[in-house]
């Protein structure tokens, strides 16, 4: 029986460089292939939920404080509510906007009467998923166009 297992590993084919060249080429391949697709899940711009959350409360803030200072300043006069993530603003015309958080996507939606936007933080600010406009970029021309006045919301520093 030893002599069969000797005899039968010796009519095994040995491989030849070219198939030795090749599969070291495809190995090569993979393991670029494997490392690209690590580098994309580790994407620093990815957010946690953690950051996610702490950016997200810091507009939402941002935009209640440039509401009290408008009303404050007799500019306008801008109902706001706050329900957790959601912020609801109602015009002197009775339309309304409202931001909401989506902390499963880690987005921020915006509906204005000229539509919705879902924006992502993208390189140090929130941008439309669709066109790259800045959040707030977008949400003073929809507010403007509402209000029927020219009004500015600034990104917290």
């Amino acid at each position: 029986m030893a002599q069969n297992c000797v005899h039968n590993r010796a009519l095994q084919p040995t491989r030849s460089h070219a198939l030795d060249d090749a599969d070291n080429l495809v190995r090569s391949h993979f393991i670029k292939m494997i490392l690209a697709s690590m580098t994309d899940s580790a994407d620093p711009a990815k957010l946690t939920d953690a950051s996610y959350h702490s950016l997200s409360l810091k507009l939402l803030s941002s935009v209640e404080a440039a509401l009290d200072a408008w009303l404050q300043s007799d500019v306008i006069d801008i109902d706001s509510a706050r329900t957790g993530g959601m912020l609801e603003m109602g015009f002197p015309d009775s339309s309304k906007i409202v931001i909401n958080t989506q902390p499963p996507l880690h987005e921020i939606w915006l509906a204005a009467r000229s539509g919705g936007h879902h924006f992502k933080y993208r390189a140090g600010a929130w941008r439309d998923t669709k066109d790259g406009r800045e959040f707030f970029e977008a949400l003073s021309a929809c507010a403007s166009e509402q209000a029927g006045v020219e009004l500015r919301f600034v990104a917290p520093q």
